[in-house]
């Protein structure tokens, strides 16, 4: 741009007007970038163009001219903001609101199913007169097996079966240990339950997790017997899962109880007729139970001859499969949102 200063003043003038009737009907975003760069563009900006010039002009000419650019690029620069604001903010003419559509549904989240069979289970038992006590994860082999009746020899102290952690020390692989510091801590009478994670050298199949959710159940007083044992849980299972609800003992063996044996339910999934689930019996494991041996008493200084008890370990995971009709176990560990989104209403 060549010329007088006067007419350099004159164009800036002309400039600024015409760049603000264009950016006040700009009809969109891109048109509006458009005119961003065809006035303000670095390398070829009209504006641009004129303050080249001033490098040729007198000082008093550079000066008067080099202050009216200024206030012209400040001035545009908030032209082309406000009317980026207003078009960002304007919703397109032809597209018209449909106030007869459907909101879209906002899932806010949901609780586990295992959480949910773990608070169904602890309401249960609460109504039953028993203290929810949680303890450590990481415990000794005295409290996870030896104060718990476990010969020194036995398979599920080996590396193939626990996660060991340190000399003598390892992840639990059960909620009983809580029986050993409950008893040392208190005296009975006593009615705990203990939910908590355990940890196991188990590969996932369809019943089994190399970590998995436990709840230990322990009564101890005078004159308990395996009686009441059998009416607690079979009073749990018809809570739980409906009054309606088919049970069964049968005899098993754990190296803290005796004498032991594992409850069953009647499947909920095919509701006894045989499914995968229950592999074709109709019956589905809910949990291992039996009376407190004497030797965990006398390893805790309780003395069996004064006090009895018992203790039951359930797998809540198994409960929740059973109660919402997983059929597949693996699925609760899968972290699928669209799982937990079955179950909003459980709650």
């Amino acid at each position: 741009m060549s010329g007088a200063p006067a007419d350099h003043a004159a164009a800036l003038a002309a400039l600024q007007q015409e760049a603000e009737a264009r950016i006040a009907s700009a009809p969109s975003g891109e048109a509006l970038q458009q005119l961003r760069t065809e006035y303000l563009g670095r390398k070829s900006g009209r504006l641009t163009s004129i303050l080249k010039v001033l490098p040729s002009l007198g000082a008093d000419q550079r000066k008067g001219l080099g202050q009216q650019a200024n206030e012209t690029k400040a001035l545009l620069e908030r032209l082309f903001d406000e009317a980026a604001a207003r078009l960002s903010g304007a919703r397109p003419a032809e597209v018209a609101a449909d106030l007869t559509m459907p909101a879209r549904a906002i899932w806010r989240g949901a609780k586990h199913p295992v959480t949910l069979a773990v608070e169904r289970v602890t309401a249960i038992f609460r109504e039953l007169g028993f203290t929810r006590f949680v303890g450590p994860e990481v415990e000794t082999e005295w409290h996870n097996f030896f104060a718990l009746n476990f010969p020194k020899d036995h398979p599920a102290l080996d590396l193939h079966d626990t996660l060991y952690v340190g000399d003598g020390v390892l992840l639990r692989t059960h909620t009983s240990p809580l029986q050993i510091r409950v008893m040392q801590a208190y005296k009975p009478p006593i009615r705990v339950l203990v939910p908590g994670m355990c940890y196991r050298k188990d590969a996932f199949d369809a019943s089994h997790a190399p970590a998995f959710y436990q709840i230990e159940g322990l009564a101890v007083d005078e004159g308990i017997t395996f009686v009441d044992l059998k009416a607690t849980l079979a009073l749990f299972a018809r809570r739980f899962f409906g009054e309606k609800t088919k049970v069964r003992f049968r005899p098993s063996y754990f190296p803290f109880t005796e004498p032991s044996g594992e409850m069953d339910v009647e499947c909920q999934i095919c509701r006894g007729k045989g499914c995968a689930t229950c592999k074709q019996t109709g019956w589905a494991e809910m949990l291992g139970c039996g009376m407190v041996h004497p030797a965990v008493f006398e390893n805790v200084g309780l003395d069996p001859e004064r006090y009895t008890g018992w203790a039951f370990g359930m797998g809540p995971g198994r409960m929740a499969q059973q109660l919402f009709g997983v059929a597949q176990f693996r699925d609760l560990y899968d972290a699928d949102v669209r799982l937990a989104a079955q179950f909003v209403d459980a709650e």
